[in-house]
């Protein structure tokens, strides 16, 4: 059994209609979309349609109702008024995005204080059936729109994996969104699953959390590192700068490995405020028996300063950008 947030299926609308002239008219409005076989769920003034109907029930509310005074969601998202759902409709291509499977992975090298690859992080590409690049900020948003965040997180992390292969002895970071995962159990099991099938040693993956400060629920993030953990995996926080300053949720969390914010290691050798941070950052993550990585590098002032502190591992353009294919050796 697929869970339906991470699979890619019709859209059910749930339709709230409120308003004593919209509520007047709802059970007409039902029997019209049954009229044209379109599957109604109704409870008093909810309904939930299909994408078709939701379409359909939009032709009919613009000419006969009160719009302002109806809104909708999917996937039990929040609820939005109706004047967005074209919004939605205009996005639909996502869809056939995550389907079809559209998307590459590039390796972006992350580096030891001797300039010696130590990984690669796995950085999704996603493309149009012609070929054509779809960036980043068209893909995420669109994804949200249609309640696809699941589904498309999920793809991302099955094609890392596949590109992990590859690597050998290296390790690969693989980000996921917290968020996207309702139970560990059940939505990492297709991914671990693949793992083991293509023969990935557990301890070469690393799952790096996407935006680690805006994580809410860490007693949720909890469960989703102990299942990895339990698995074998190793997992790494991203974007960790002053908003983590609590030890003790570092300490409970025990990342692997801890990845200091590039907007604090850009500048970081002439920088004091900089500095202030880098240093902070480096007593946590010795405190929690953290590895700590440097994001983000773009100057060889910056590596030395940070390596000279007891930064372990670097990660940035200065030792390459993100490839289609893997580096074996880097000249810097």
């Amino acid at each position: 059994m697929e869970c339906t947030s991470c699979s890619v299926q019709e859209l059910k609308f749930d339709i709230k209609v409120e308003g004593e002239e919209n509520v007047s008219m709802l059970p007409g409005v039902v029997d019209h979309l049954v009229r044209r076989e379109i599957e109604v769920q109704q409870k008093e003034r909810y309904f939930t349609i299909p994408e078709s109907g939701a379409r359909e029930f939009l032709d009919f509310c613009l000419h006969f109702m009160q719009p302002e005074n109806i809104t909708f969601r999917v996937n039990k998202q929040e609820w939005r008024p109706l004047a967005e759902i074209e919004q939605v409709f205009d996005v639909q291509w996502i869809d056939e995005v995550i389907k079809k499977e559209l998307l590459t992975c590039h390796y972006q090298p992350i580096m030891t204080a001797a300039e010696e690859i130590f990984a690669y992080e796995l950085l999704s590409r996603f493309n149009n059936e012609d070929g054509s690049t779809i960036y980043p900020n068209e893909i995420f948003p669109a994804a949200k729109a249609r309640g696809r965040l699941y589904a498309l997180d999920r793809v991302c992390r099955m094609t890392a994996v596949r590109y992990a292969v590859p690597l050998k002895d290296k390790k690969a970071f693989i980000n996921f969104i917290p968020t996207s995962i309702y139970s560990p159990e059940f939505c990492l099991r297709s991914t671990t699953s693949l793992a083991d099938k293509l023969g990935v040693d557990p301890k070469q993956l690393v799952f790096e959390v996407v935006e680690t400060e805006k994580v809410d629920d860490l007693d949720h993030l909890k469960k989703i590192l102990a299942f990895y953990k339990e698995k074998g995996f190793q997992y790494a926080l991203d974007d960790v700068g002053e908003g983590y300053s609590t030890i003790e949720m570092l300490a409970d969390l025990k990342p692997h490995y801890m990845k200091l914010d590039m907007q604090y290691v850009q500048g970081v050798a002439e920088n004091q405020e900089k500095q202030k941070t880098a240093h902070k950052f480096l007593a946590k993550a010795k405190e929690v028996g953290s590895v700590p990585l440097a994001e983000g590098i773009e100057t060889r002032e910056d590596f030395e300063w940070l390596k000279e502190q007891g930064y372990e591992l670097f990660q940035g353009y200065f030792f390459g950008k993100p490839a289609a294919q893997p580096l074996e050796t880097i000249s810097v």
